[in-house]
Protein backbone atom coordinates (compact mmCIF):
# COMPACT_ATOMS: atom_id res chain seq x y z
CA UNK A 1 0.00 0.00 0.00
CA UNK A 2 1.57 3.51 -1.41
CA UNK A 3 1.87 5.99 1.55
CA UNK A 4 -1.23 8.33 -0.25
CA UNK A 5 -3.53 5.15 -0.45
CA UNK A 6 -2.63 4.32 3.37
CA UNK A 7 -3.53 7.71 4.41
CA UNK A 8 -7.02 7.78 2.87
CA UNK A 9 -7.32 4.41 4.54
CA UNK A 10 -6.60 5.84 7.89
CA UNK A 11 -8.86 8.70 7.46
CA UNK A 12 -11.55 6.44 6.31
CA UNK A 13 -10.93 4.50 10.03
CA UNK A 14 -10.81 7.16 11.61
CA UNK A 15 -13.94 8.34 10.23
CA UNK A 16 -15.99 5.14 10.94
CA UNK A 17 -14.73 4.95 14.13
CA UNK A 18 -15.92 8.59 14.89
CA UNK A 19 -19.49 8.19 13.51
CA UNK A 20 -19.41 4.54 15.44
CA UNK A 21 -18.59 7.13 18.84
CA UNK A 22 -21.24 9.74 17.94
CA UNK A 23 -23.87 6.73 16.92
CA UNK A 24 -24.50 8.07 13.33
CA UNK A 25 -23.30 6.04 10.38
CA UNK A 26 -23.23 7.31 6.45
CA UNK A 27 -26.87 6.95 6.29
CA UNK A 28 -27.62 9.50 8.45
CA UNK A 29 -29.18 12.59 6.49
CA UNK A 30 -29.77 14.94 9.80
CA UNK A 31 -26.70 16.70 10.06
CA UNK A 32 -22.66 16.70 8.74
CA UNK A 33 -20.43 14.62 10.48
CA UNK A 34 -17.97 16.26 12.70
CA UNK A 35 -14.28 14.74 12.84
CA UNK A 36 -13.50 15.20 16.28
CA UNK A 37 -9.44 15.54 16.58
CA UNK A 38 -7.43 13.25 19.06
CA UNK A 39 -5.45 15.33 21.69
CA UNK A 40 -1.91 14.84 22.62
CA UNK A 41 -0.62 16.78 25.64
CA UNK A 42 2.59 17.15 26.49
CA UNK A 43 3.93 18.91 29.74
CA UNK A 44 7.87 18.87 30.21
CA UNK A 45 8.59 19.64 33.65
CA UNK A 46 11.30 22.83 34.60
CA UNK A 47 10.97 23.49 30.95
CA UNK A 48 12.14 27.53 30.56
CA UNK A 49 10.49 29.71 27.75
CA UNK A 50 14.15 30.85 26.23
CA UNK A 51 14.97 27.41 26.02
CA UNK A 52 12.70 26.89 22.96
CA UNK A 53 15.32 27.81 20.12
CA UNK A 54 11.99 29.84 17.92
CA UNK A 55 12.17 32.23 20.99
CA UNK A 56 15.75 33.27 19.81
CA UNK A 57 16.33 34.01 22.78
CA UNK A 58 19.69 31.63 23.60
CA UNK A 59 21.80 30.67 20.43
CA UNK A 60 22.84 28.03 22.46
CA UNK A 61 19.72 25.99 22.42
CA UNK A 62 19.22 23.25 19.77
CA UNK A 63 15.28 22.04 19.70
CA UNK A 64 14.35 21.50 16.14
CA UNK A 65 11.50 19.27 16.74
CA UNK A 66 9.62 21.58 19.28
CA UNK A 67 10.97 25.11 16.83
CA UNK A 68 8.90 23.07 13.76
CA UNK A 69 5.76 22.60 16.63
CA UNK A 70 5.77 25.92 16.67
CA UNK A 71 6.37 27.12 13.08
CA UNK A 72 3.22 25.48 11.69
CA UNK A 73 1.06 26.09 14.87
CA UNK A 74 0.53 28.88 17.09
CA UNK A 75 3.52 30.10 19.54
CA UNK A 76 2.16 31.41 22.74
CA UNK A 77 5.54 33.56 23.74
CA UNK A 78 4.09 35.12 26.98
CA UNK A 79 2.48 32.40 28.76
CA UNK A 80 2.77 31.96 32.51
CA UNK A 81 2.08 29.36 34.66
CA UNK A 82 -0.41 29.99 37.87
CA UNK A 83 1.80 28.39 40.51
CA UNK A 84 5.44 27.55 39.84
CA UNK A 85 5.34 24.27 42.11
CA UNK A 86 4.80 20.90 40.54
CA UNK A 87 1.92 19.67 42.36
CA UNK A 88 -0.05 23.07 42.50
CA UNK A 89 0.52 23.75 38.79
CA UNK A 90 -0.89 20.48 37.59
CA UNK A 91 -3.97 20.86 39.87
CA UNK A 92 -4.20 23.97 38.85
CA UNK A 93 -3.91 23.41 34.42
CA UNK A 94 -5.87 20.03 34.92
CA UNK A 95 -9.03 21.92 36.11
CA UNK A 96 -8.11 25.54 35.09
CA UNK A 97 -9.15 26.56 38.35
CA UNK A 98 -6.11 27.92 41.07
CA UNK A 99 -4.30 26.21 42.97
CA UNK A 100 -6.29 27.36 46.22
CA UNK A 101 -9.49 26.11 44.51
CA UNK A 102 -7.86 22.83 43.77
CA UNK A 103 -7.15 22.82 47.48
CA UNK A 104 -3.46 21.58 46.28
CA UNK A 105 -1.88 24.57 47.19
CA UNK A 106 1.18 23.03 48.02
CA UNK A 107 2.53 19.08 47.97
CA UNK A 108 1.23 16.34 49.13
CA UNK A 109 -2.42 17.72 49.27
CA UNK A 110 -5.41 15.55 47.87
CA UNK A 111 -7.14 17.67 44.68
CA UNK A 112 -10.79 18.16 45.48
CA UNK A 113 -12.45 15.70 43.26
CA UNK A 114 -15.86 17.33 42.82
CA UNK A 115 -13.85 19.34 40.27
CA UNK A 116 -14.33 18.97 36.61
CA UNK A 117 -10.83 17.77 35.13
CA UNK A 118 -9.99 17.79 31.64
CA UNK A 119 -10.13 13.97 31.41
CA UNK A 120 -13.50 13.96 33.19
CA UNK A 121 -14.85 16.16 30.19
CA UNK A 122 -13.28 14.97 27.49
CA UNK A 123 -14.51 11.24 28.58
CA UNK A 124 -17.75 12.64 28.70
CA UNK A 125 -17.27 13.70 25.23
CA UNK A 126 -16.89 10.36 24.04
CA UNK A 127 -13.14 10.28 24.29
CA UNK A 128 -10.56 8.04 26.03
CA UNK A 129 -8.42 9.59 28.38
CA UNK A 130 -5.30 7.97 28.98
CA UNK A 131 -2.15 9.63 30.96
CA UNK A 132 1.28 8.12 31.21
CA UNK A 133 4.38 9.24 33.11
CA UNK A 134 5.17 11.86 35.85
CA UNK A 135 1.78 12.19 38.32
CA UNK A 136 2.64 14.27 41.62
CA UNK A 137 -1.06 14.87 42.74
CA UNK A 138 -2.49 14.31 45.90
CA UNK A 139 -4.02 10.69 45.08
CA UNK A 140 -1.95 7.46 43.82
CA UNK A 141 -3.53 5.24 41.84
CA UNK A 142 -5.01 2.95 41.74
CA UNK A 143 -7.75 3.73 43.52
CA UNK A 144 -10.90 5.49 43.72
CA UNK A 145 -10.31 8.36 41.51
CA UNK A 146 -7.27 9.21 38.58
CA UNK A 147 -8.85 12.36 37.82
CA UNK A 148 -10.61 11.20 34.98
CA UNK A 149 -7.89 9.21 33.11
CA UNK A 150 -9.81 5.93 33.46
CA UNK A 151 -9.06 4.32 30.30
CA UNK A 152 -5.22 3.97 30.20
CA UNK A 153 -2.60 5.42 33.82
CA UNK A 154 1.02 4.36 33.91
CA UNK A 155 3.91 5.81 35.25
CA UNK A 156 4.58 6.82 38.96
CA UNK A 157 4.07 9.41 41.05
CA UNK A 158 6.57 11.18 41.90
CA UNK A 159 9.03 9.92 39.18
CA UNK A 160 12.07 11.14 40.33
CA UNK A 161 11.63 9.27 44.08
CA UNK A 162 10.90 6.34 42.37
CA UNK A 163 13.29 6.32 39.67
CA UNK A 164 16.89 7.42 38.23
CA UNK A 165 17.60 8.73 34.56
CA UNK A 166 18.71 5.21 33.18
CA UNK A 167 16.42 2.80 35.47
CA UNK A 168 13.73 2.64 37.79
CA UNK A 169 10.33 1.50 38.28
CA UNK A 170 7.47 2.52 36.31
CA UNK A 171 3.80 1.41 36.71
CA UNK A 172 0.45 0.16 35.04
CA UNK A 173 -2.73 1.26 37.12
CA UNK A 174 -2.83 -2.14 38.79
CA UNK A 175 0.48 -1.59 40.35
CA UNK A 176 2.60 -3.77 38.33
CA UNK A 177 6.29 -2.29 37.81
CA UNK A 178 7.41 -1.85 34.19
CA UNK A 179 10.67 -1.58 35.45
CA UNK A 180 13.35 0.14 32.93
CA UNK A 181 17.08 -0.48 32.51
CA UNK A 182 19.49 0.89 30.28
CA UNK A 183 17.29 3.18 28.63
CA UNK A 184 17.32 7.40 28.96
CA UNK A 185 14.13 8.00 30.97
CA UNK A 186 12.88 10.25 28.47
CA UNK A 187 13.55 7.82 25.30
CA UNK A 188 11.42 4.78 27.29
CA UNK A 189 8.25 7.22 28.07
CA UNK A 190 8.00 8.20 24.92
CA UNK A 191 8.52 4.95 23.45
CA UNK A 192 5.29 3.87 25.24
CA UNK A 193 3.44 6.86 24.19
CA UNK A 194 4.58 5.78 20.16
CA UNK A 195 2.71 2.81 20.84
CA UNK A 196 0.08 4.19 21.95
CA UNK A 197 -0.69 6.10 19.08
CA UNK A 198 0.54 3.51 16.88
CA UNK A 199 -2.33 0.70 18.24
CA UNK A 200 -6.01 0.60 17.10
CA UNK A 201 -8.27 3.22 18.69
CA UNK A 202 -12.29 2.42 18.66
CA UNK A 203 -12.32 6.54 19.79
CA UNK A 204 -10.99 9.20 19.53
CA UNK A 205 -8.66 9.88 22.09
CA UNK A 206 -6.75 12.35 24.53
CA UNK A 207 -3.30 11.26 25.95
CA UNK A 208 -1.69 13.01 28.45
CA UNK A 209 2.42 12.73 28.57
CA UNK A 210 4.48 14.06 31.76
CA UNK A 211 8.23 13.54 31.11
CA UNK A 212 10.18 14.43 33.87
CA UNK A 213 13.02 15.93 32.40
CA UNK A 214 14.64 18.59 32.28
CA UNK A 215 13.72 18.17 36.43
CA UNK A 216 16.83 17.81 38.30
CA UNK A 217 17.40 14.29 39.67
CA UNK A 218 16.92 14.91 43.42
CA UNK A 219 18.83 12.76 45.11
CA UNK A 220 21.72 13.10 42.88
CA UNK A 221 21.56 16.98 43.02
CA UNK A 222 22.32 16.96 38.79
CA UNK A 223 20.21 17.80 35.68
CA UNK A 224 21.50 14.40 34.03
CA UNK A 225 21.15 14.11 29.92
CA UNK A 226 21.37 10.98 28.21
CA UNK A 227 24.81 10.01 27.29
CA UNK A 228 24.46 11.19 23.43
CA UNK A 229 24.37 14.86 24.79
CA UNK A 230 26.64 14.15 28.28
CA UNK A 231 29.47 15.69 26.23
CA UNK A 232 27.75 18.58 24.79
CA UNK A 233 27.30 22.55 26.35
CA UNK A 234 30.73 22.91 27.96
CA UNK A 235 30.49 26.58 27.22
CA UNK A 236 27.08 27.20 26.52
CA UNK A 237 25.42 30.38 26.38
CA UNK A 238 24.34 31.67 29.95
CA UNK A 239 20.87 33.20 30.21
CA UNK A 240 21.04 37.03 31.00
CA UNK A 241 18.86 36.69 33.77
CA UNK A 242 21.31 33.51 35.65
CA UNK A 243 24.89 35.65 34.39
CA UNK A 244 24.94 38.77 37.40
CA UNK A 245 23.50 35.98 40.01
CA UNK A 246 24.73 33.49 42.67
CA UNK A 247 22.64 30.00 42.23
CA UNK A 248 23.72 26.58 41.27
CA UNK A 249 23.49 27.87 37.29
CA UNK A 250 27.46 27.20 37.21
CA UNK A 251 27.62 23.30 37.70
CA UNK A 252 24.02 22.85 36.41
CA UNK A 253 23.23 24.54 33.30
CA UNK A 254 25.22 22.21 30.90
CA UNK A 255 23.20 19.17 32.36
CA UNK A 256 20.03 21.10 32.26
CA UNK A 257 21.21 21.54 28.10
CA UNK A 258 21.16 18.15 27.35
CA UNK A 259 17.92 17.48 29.24
CA UNK A 260 16.40 20.06 26.80
CA UNK A 261 17.48 18.80 24.02
CA UNK A 262 15.91 15.00 24.58
CA UNK A 263 12.62 16.27 25.93
CA UNK A 264 13.11 17.61 21.96
CA UNK A 265 14.00 14.33 20.68
CA UNK A 266 10.77 12.88 22.20
CA UNK A 267 8.47 15.32 20.66
CA UNK A 268 9.83 14.47 17.12
CA UNK A 269 9.14 10.70 18.07
CA UNK A 270 5.87 11.56 18.55
CA UNK A 271 5.17 13.89 15.93
CA UNK A 272 6.92 10.93 13.39
CA UNK A 273 4.68 8.15 15.04
CA UNK A 274 1.29 10.21 14.29
CA UNK A 275 2.53 10.82 10.85
CA UNK A 276 3.49 7.02 10.18
CA UNK A 277 0.20 6.25 11.84
CA UNK A 278 -2.03 8.39 9.84
CA UNK A 279 -3.03 10.39 12.51
CA UNK A 280 -1.58 14.15 12.25
CA UNK A 281 -3.33 15.98 10.57
CA UNK A 282 -6.47 14.83 12.85
CA UNK A 283 -4.62 15.71 16.40
CA UNK A 284 -4.24 19.00 18.34
CA UNK A 285 -1.03 18.79 20.06
CA UNK A 286 0.41 21.04 23.13
CA UNK A 287 3.39 21.48 24.15
CA UNK A 288 4.05 22.94 27.53
CA UNK A 289 5.46 22.90 31.09
CA UNK A 290 4.38 23.57 34.42
CA UNK A 291 6.76 25.80 35.29
CA UNK A 292 10.15 27.29 34.72
CA UNK A 293 13.81 27.21 36.36
CA UNK A 294 15.80 30.14 38.53
CA UNK A 295 18.35 28.03 39.24
CA UNK A 296 18.62 28.98 42.77
CA UNK A 297 19.13 32.66 41.58
CA UNK A 298 15.96 33.77 43.12
CA UNK A 299 15.47 33.30 47.17
CA UNK A 300 16.98 30.38 47.15
CA UNK A 301 14.56 28.68 45.05
CA UNK A 302 14.30 26.73 41.51
CA UNK A 303 10.93 27.60 41.13
CA UNK A 304 8.57 28.78 43.80
CA UNK A 305 9.52 32.77 42.98
CA UNK A 306 7.61 35.67 40.90
CA UNK A 307 10.17 35.98 38.78
CA UNK A 308 10.11 35.46 34.81
CA UNK A 309 12.53 32.46 35.19
CA UNK A 310 9.92 30.49 37.66
CA UNK A 311 6.81 31.30 36.03
CA UNK A 312 6.94 31.80 32.28
CA UNK A 313 6.74 28.55 30.21
CA UNK A 314 7.01 27.82 26.61
CA UNK A 315 3.16 27.01 25.24
CA UNK A 316 2.83 25.79 21.83
CA UNK A 317 -0.20 24.35 20.23
CA UNK A 318 -0.55 22.49 16.77
CA UNK A 319 -2.89 20.99 14.89
CA UNK A 320 -6.85 21.86 13.52
CA UNK A 321 -7.45 25.01 14.15
CA UNK A 322 -3.75 26.04 15.20
CA UNK A 323 -1.70 25.27 11.98
CA UNK A 324 -1.12 29.41 11.32
CA UNK A 325 2.45 29.56 11.36
CA UNK A 326 1.90 32.42 14.15
CA UNK A 327 3.47 33.81 17.16
CA UNK A 328 1.12 35.39 20.37
CA UNK A 329 2.45 38.28 22.06
CA UNK A 330 -0.57 38.50 24.76
CA UNK A 331 0.11 37.25 28.26
CA UNK A 332 -1.94 34.14 28.85
CA UNK A 333 -1.55 31.71 31.51
CA UNK A 334 -1.68 27.56 32.09
CA UNK A 335 -5.28 28.32 33.47
CA UNK A 336 -6.48 28.57 29.76
CA UNK A 337 -4.89 25.44 28.85
CA UNK A 338 -7.65 22.84 29.66
CA UNK A 339 -10.44 25.33 28.09
CA UNK A 340 -8.51 26.05 25.06
CA UNK A 341 -8.10 21.69 24.59
CA UNK A 342 -11.68 21.33 25.38
CA UNK A 343 -12.87 24.60 23.11
CA UNK A 344 -10.50 23.15 20.11
CA UNK A 345 -12.66 19.15 20.53
CA UNK A 346 -15.98 20.79 20.09
CA UNK A 347 -16.68 20.10 23.71
CA UNK A 348 -18.32 22.81 26.24
CA UNK A 349 -16.11 24.49 28.87
CA UNK A 350 -17.75 23.64 32.14
CA UNK A 351 -18.61 26.67 34.15
CA UNK A 352 -16.46 26.04 36.88
CA UNK A 353 -13.57 26.29 34.62
CA UNK A 354 -11.90 29.98 34.97
CA UNK A 355 -9.64 29.88 31.97
CA UNK A 356 -10.41 30.72 28.56
CA UNK A 357 -10.00 28.90 25.49
CA UNK A 358 -7.31 30.93 23.71
CA UNK A 359 -8.59 29.64 19.84
CA UNK A 360 -10.82 32.62 19.43
CA UNK A 361 -8.30 35.17 20.41
CA UNK A 362 -6.39 33.94 16.49
CA UNK A 363 -9.63 34.40 14.76
CA UNK A 364 -11.65 36.83 16.17
CA UNK A 365 -9.69 40.29 16.86
CA UNK A 366 -12.05 41.72 18.78
CA UNK A 367 -11.89 38.94 21.11
CA UNK A 368 -7.92 39.84 21.02
CA UNK A 369 -8.31 43.58 21.39
CA UNK A 370 -10.27 42.65 24.56
CA UNK A 371 -7.86 40.18 25.66
CA UNK A 372 -7.01 40.78 29.74
CA UNK A 373 -3.20 40.98 28.93
CA UNK A 374 -2.72 39.84 33.43
CA UNK A 375 -2.23 36.59 35.09
CA UNK A 376 -2.80 36.20 38.62
CA UNK A 377 -0.17 34.35 40.43
CA UNK A 378 0.12 31.98 43.67
CA UNK A 379 2.68 31.55 45.36
CA UNK A 380 3.19 28.76 48.60
CA UNK A 381 6.27 26.34 50.12
CA UNK A 382 8.74 29.29 49.82
CA UNK A 383 7.02 32.22 50.72
CA UNK A 384 3.11 33.04 51.16
CA UNK A 385 2.98 35.28 48.26
CA UNK A 386 0.45 36.29 44.84
CA UNK A 387 1.85 38.29 42.15
CA UNK A 388 0.00 39.78 38.77
CA UNK A 389 2.26 39.67 35.48
CA UNK A 390 1.40 42.13 32.85
CA UNK A 391 3.04 42.58 29.25
CA UNK A 392 4.99 45.68 30.60
CA UNK A 393 5.03 45.00 34.41
CA UNK A 394 5.42 41.91 37.23
CA UNK A 395 4.36 42.96 40.65
CA UNK A 396 4.53 40.68 43.68
CA UNK A 397 3.59 40.66 47.83
CA UNK A 398 3.96 38.49 50.31
CA UNK A 399 3.16 37.47 54.31
CA UNK A 400 7.07 38.17 56.10
CA UNK A 401 5.38 36.12 59.08
CA UNK A 402 4.46 33.01 57.71
CA UNK A 403 7.72 31.03 57.73
CA UNK A 404 8.65 29.27 54.52
CA UNK A 405 5.61 30.04 52.59
CA UNK A 406 3.15 27.47 54.57
CA UNK A 407 -0.25 28.68 54.42
CA UNK A 408 -3.04 28.64 51.58
CA UNK A 409 -3.32 32.50 51.95
CA UNK A 410 -2.86 35.54 54.35
CA UNK A 411 -4.89 38.65 54.67
CA UNK A 412 -1.74 40.86 55.03
CA UNK A 413 0.60 41.00 52.63
CA UNK A 414 3.59 43.67 51.87
CA UNK A 415 5.78 44.48 48.62
CA UNK A 416 7.87 42.09 47.69
CA UNK A 417 8.88 42.98 44.06
CA UNK A 418 8.41 45.62 41.11
CA UNK A 419 9.97 44.82 37.74
CA UNK A 420 9.44 46.66 34.52
CA UNK A 421 9.54 44.20 32.23
CA UNK A 422 9.82 46.19 29.11
CA UNK A 423 12.78 48.03 30.28
CA UNK A 424 14.21 45.37 32.48
CA UNK A 425 13.64 42.19 30.90
CA UNK A 426 16.03 39.95 32.31
CA UNK A 427 14.08 41.24 35.93
CA UNK A 428 18.04 42.67 37.46
CA UNK A 429 16.54 45.93 39.31
CA UNK A 430 13.63 45.79 41.70
CA UNK A 431 11.98 48.63 41.68
CA UNK A 432 9.95 48.48 44.87
CA UNK A 433 9.35 51.78 47.13
CA UNK A 434 11.11 53.92 44.35
CA UNK A 435 8.84 57.09 44.61
CA UNK A 436 9.62 57.82 40.69
CA UNK A 437 7.45 54.32 40.52
CA UNK A 438 5.00 55.17 43.55
CA UNK A 439 2.07 55.44 40.63
CA UNK A 440 2.64 52.21 39.11
CA UNK A 441 3.00 50.11 42.34
CA UNK A 442 -0.44 51.33 43.41
CA UNK A 443 -2.06 50.97 40.55
CA UNK A 444 -0.43 47.04 40.39
CA UNK A 445 -1.27 46.45 44.16
CA UNK A 446 -5.16 47.46 43.79
CA UNK A 447 -5.39 45.37 40.78
CA UNK A 448 -4.04 42.77 42.64
CA UNK A 449 -5.85 42.77 45.20
CA UNK A 450 -8.71 42.71 43.18
CA UNK A 451 -7.80 39.46 41.74
CA UNK A 452 -6.94 38.04 45.06
CA UNK A 453 -10.46 38.79 46.45
CA UNK A 454 -12.05 37.48 42.83
CA UNK A 455 -10.61 34.15 43.58
CA UNK A 456 -12.59 33.59 46.72
CA UNK A 457 -9.73 34.74 48.91
CA UNK A 458 -10.32 36.76 52.33
CA UNK A 459 -10.34 40.35 51.29
CA UNK A 460 -6.04 41.26 51.93
CA UNK A 461 -4.65 44.24 53.05
CA UNK A 462 -1.29 45.33 50.89
CA UNK A 463 1.24 47.51 53.00
CA UNK A 464 3.33 49.03 50.23
CA UNK A 465 6.84 48.98 51.01
CA UNK A 466 8.92 52.10 52.25
CA UNK A 467 12.48 51.20 51.29
CA UNK A 468 12.74 54.63 49.88
CA UNK A 469 12.31 58.07 51.73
Amino acid sequence: MNKTSRRNFLRNAALASTAVATGRGESSTAEPLVIRPNVLMICSDQFRADFVGINRQNPSVITPNIDALAARGTNFQFAVCNQPLCSPSRASFLTSRYATETKVWALEIELDHSLPTIATEFRKAGYSANFMGKWQYGWLPPGPTRGGFDDLWEGANITELVSHPDEGNYYADDGTDLHYHNEYRVDFTADRACAFIEKKHEKPWFLFLSQLEPHQQNDMNAFVPPERYAKDYQDAFVPRDLRNLPGDWRSHLQGYYGCVQAIDDSVGQLVASLQRSGQLENTVICFFSDHGCTFRTRIGEYKRSPHDSSIRIPLIFAGPGFDRGSTVSEVVSLLDLTPTLLDAAGISVPASMKGRPLKPMLELLEVRRNWQNAAYIQISQSVCGRAIRTADWTYACYDPTVVHGEAPWSKTYTDFALYSNAADPYQQVNLVGRPDFKATGNRLREQLRQMIIANGEPEPTITPAQFYA
